[in-house]
């Protein structure tokens, strides 16, 4: 039973920060997403400017202990395209996030389901932030997700089962991450495939890392004009970890 939760669990956990397939965002995908951000106008006072509070709002939200810990989007970026109805800068509670997951678990039936509750329950989330990025060309598409979970020993066991997952299906190795012992990336499988687009056309590469720090699980998934294995996006990973280890020091 362990095996068929892992199956189903796990990817649950991590569907919101999932690219889900390199072809789900092509560079038109990107340039046509709505990524505006409404702003205030305000009048001028007599002495000095009014400072608009919407000003930084391009560099995303943060306005909740969860939200602080995404990356503020980094110079060359922008907000990207939405992550399915979520939109592309959002934060599901405790009890969204959990209803969300054990929504996943309608394929099973009987003691398989329960047992998947079960098990969602023993989790403990504690609330799933997501955000997207796009370069400005919009040759590259980043989402990030951190999970915020009570169970610390759940959080391990989580990154540990989808890092051997990768290894069992010989997933290629990404980069790793200076720093971050505790956090692996791999290359999808169709990368190999891209790379063999016909001359003249750039194929679309996918890298997805994963890493954890005592309560909170970090997804991260790149798609994009190959090859993404260099050291831009790795630095962008690093990034996003340094941020989470030390909040504010990359506002």
């Amino acid at each position: 039973m362990r095996s068929v939760l892992t199956g189903v669990v796990l990817p649950a956990v991590l569907v919101l920060g999932s690219v889900g397939g390199a072809a789900a965002y092509t560079v038109g995908t990107v340039d046509g997403a709505d990524r505006t951000v409404p702003t205030t106008v305000w009048a001028k006072p007599a002495k000095e400017p009014a400072k608009d509070p919407a000003a930084e709002a391009w560099r995303g939200r943060a306005s909740t202990p969860l939200s602080k810990l995404l990356l503020p989007v980094p110079d060359g970026y922008r907000l990207g395209p939405d992550v399915g109805e979520y939109g592309n800068d959002t934060e599901l509670s405790d009890k969204q996030a959990t209803v969300l997951m054990k929504e996943w678990g309608q394929g099973l039936s009987g003691k398989e389901r329960r047992d998947y509750e079960k098990h969602v329950n023993k989790l403990g989330l504690k609330g799933i932030a997501v955000r997207s990025y796009a370069t400005e060309f919009g040759d590259v598409v980043i989402t990030v997700q951190i999970v915020r979970m009570k169970n610390k020993a759940q959080v391990r066991e989580a990154y540990e089962q989808q890092t051997e997952l990768g290894e069992a299906f010989d997933l290629p190795k990404g980069p790793k991450i200076k720093g971050h012992k505790n956090a692996a990336c791999f290359l999808h499988p169709e990368a190999n495939d891209n790379r063999d687009a016909k001359e003249g056309e750039k194929g679309l590469d996918e890298m997805r890392c994963l890493a954890y720090d005592s309560e909170l699980l970090v997804s991260m998934s790149a798609v994009g004009v190959a090859p993404l294995g260099d050291g831009a996006i790795a630095d962008l990973v690093q990034e996003q970890l340094d941020h989470v280890a030390s909040p504010g020091e990359y506002v």
